[in-house]
């Protein structure tokens, strides 16, 4: 006689797939396989996907005929099923307990509670038999998070609900000359007629053995700019000039600003602009000086540390200061006319929404709004200043932003949380506080792990559009820079009044790779989800749709990329 006892362990997630475990027990006479999960005889394991709770299902039937024996034989099947079946379940239960919601079960399972690939997209390096095992992860990590897309939709609504783009007050030429009252004292209100750039001459008092440079803060507190200081220190001596036995420098600030944003092609928009003949930037390419640096702050985690004043900045536009100074010294009027073609620029993409120190150094603030922004100082003393925006779908400038800056543990499953928390913390705040208040809170920025606030473009643009003409802006979109270089170079060209470039100049500037490309390791982590993509289009299509208003162009609203 032949006895056999088949168990079917199922799980059963809300209807998800099954999975199937085979077990054979009691006495063989023989090696013929029994059937696999055929008839009845099976264990069933019913896995709720939230509480977790097992209910088992035992039933078992016998061959043969009904003697002692058999009976016998079948309470001892039915013995070994039950402890086989107590042991699967607590495998199950201590592998959830133990793994906690970010890990997968120790028994395998379709269903997967919080465990996600580092990659859901398909890699070059796999074979075709990994595939579908990538797409079904994919598609079941999906599923879950859809689940909670009803609960952060609610939250956004909130958020939406309350959006108010008002009017800013602006301060008082007077107030910002108390709050930065060596900045005024060292920036003259009037510049040198014939540059092109905003310079002006002062006195240096320094002797020959002097070092300019030796108490600049960037010198002192970061090693990498030593040695373009170096060059700088060389320089300086023979771009001085003499007049009543004392000696004058020429000191500027840049005639253009590529003010942001972040993770938006401002550094291949600087990379290529630099090569322009007539175009000098700063010695360093980001000097964050109007939005941290003045403050003391190099990352504000960090703390404050002694601010850098005005003149180190300054220092910065030295070599291109060298240039213009040779120009106005020429003795002929087509060299003059030469050099002084030259313009300066600076590249912070913090400049246009950074403005997280204020709380630290402005307490009159109105409802927890700031009282003075970044522009009201760049308009006082450049009120004709340019200024260029980069700007990119903010749904994929944030992920990218997200995995440029991340340091460890980066996935899709990570940045979806991330979101999640993060538009938590802004509803929290706009509960209390105007859209402004929010956008320019220190602590709720600092709290949120990813930078939510860097995409609401129109927060912004409206903010430096009620200090500066609408015309003295020009504002880009990485997905025109990245489709067609030659004609977003050649607007810019146009902007900045700078003169033609030769072919080979034009070839090299416009042919070039793309600068500061996704790196290798976050291209393979591959896209965010496709849930995540649907809730950060949904907050910020009313952000998007205002800019696109702002701007008379459908394409800033971003609603096909």
């Amino acid at each position: 006689m032949r006895h056999c006892i088949n168990c079917c362990i199922q799980l059963l997630p809300d209807g998800a797939h099954k999975q199937q475990v085979n077990c054979q027990g009691g006495p063989h006479h023989g090696h013929q396989a029994c059937p696999t999960c055929k008839g009845e005889n099976k264990i069933l394991f019913r896995v709720d996907s939230k509480q977790m709770n097992l209910l088992a299902v035992l039933e078992v039937r016998t061959e043969g005929n009904e003697n002692w024996g058999g009976f016998l034989r079948f309470k001892k099947g039915k013995r070994c099923s039950l402890v086989f079946g107590l042991i699967i379940m607590t495998l199950v239960m201590a592998s959830y307990i133990l793994s906690g919601a970010h890990q997968e079960l120790l028994i395998s399972s379709p269903f997967h509670y919080g465990g996600f690939p580092s990659n859901p997209s398909l890699m070059d390096s796999e074979n075709p038999s990994d595939t579908k095992e990538h797409h079904h992860q994919s598609s079941v990590n999906n599923i879950s998070y859809m689940k909670d897309y009803p609960s952060i939709k609610l939250i956004i609504n909130s958020i939406t609900t309350r959006i108010e783009f008002t009017t800013r007050q602006l301060p008082d030429l007077e107030d910002l000359k108390k709050q930065e009252l060596h900045m005024f004292s060292v920036i003259p209100n009037k510049f040198l007629p014939n540059s092109k750039s905003p310079c002006w001459y002062e006195e240096f008092s320094g002797r020959n053995t002097t070092d300019p440079y030796l108490t600049n803060s960037y010198v002192l507190y970061s090693k990498r700019f030593r040695s373009t200081f170096d060059a700088l220190r060389k320089a300086f001596w023979g771009h001085l000039a003499h007049a009543h036995g004392k000696h004058f420098r020429l000191r500027c600030l840049p005639h253009f600003y590529i003010i942001g944003q972040p993770k938006c092609g401002t550094t291949d928009l600087y990379d290529r602009l630099r090569l322009h003949p007539e175009v000098k930037f700063s010695a360093i390419k980001e000097p964050h000086w109007w939005t941290r640096k003045r403050f003391g702050i190099v990352r504000l985690r960090d703390g404050l540390r002694d601010r850098y004043p005005v003149e180190d900045y300054l220092d910065l536009f030295d070599l291109a200061a060298h240039q213009i100074h040779q120009g106005l010294q020429a003795s002929s009027a087509k060299e003059q006319s030469k050099m002084n073609t030259i313009i300066i620029g600076e590249a912070s993409a913090s400049t246009m929404w950074d403005n997280n120190a204020w709380t630290f150094f402005y307490d009159n603030s109105t409802d927890g709004e700031p009282p003075f922004l970044t522009q009201d100082f760049i308009h006082a003393f450049q009120p004709n200043a340019k200024l260029i925006v980069m700007l990119r779908d903010p749904v994929e400038r944030l992920y990218s932003d997200y995995l440029y800056f991340a340091s460890s543990n980066k996935s899709a499953d990570d940045f979806h949380e991330k979101v999640t928390e993060a538009l938590q913390l802004f509803e929290n705040c706009m509960l209390d506080y105007s859209l402004r208040a929010c956008v320019y809170n220190n602590t709720l920025n600092n709290a949120m792990p990813v930078r939510l606030q860097v995409g609401l473009y129109a927060v912004y643009l409206l903010d430096w559009l009620s200090v500066f003409d609408k015309q003295q802006f020009l504002i880009l979109r990485l997905e025109d820079h990245a489709s067609n270089v030659k004609y977003t170079m050649h607007k810019v060209f146009q902007f900045l009044n700078l003169g033609p470039l030769s072919e080979k100049q034009e070839a090299l500037m416009t042919k070039s790779p793309a600068s500061n490309a996704r790196r290798p390791e976050d291209r393979n982590l591959g896209p965010m989800w496709p849930i995540t993509q649907k809730i950060l289009r949904d907050f910020y299509r009313p952000f998007n749709a205002r800019l696109a208003q702002v701007l008379a162009d459908e394409a800033f609203a971003w609603k096909t990329t």
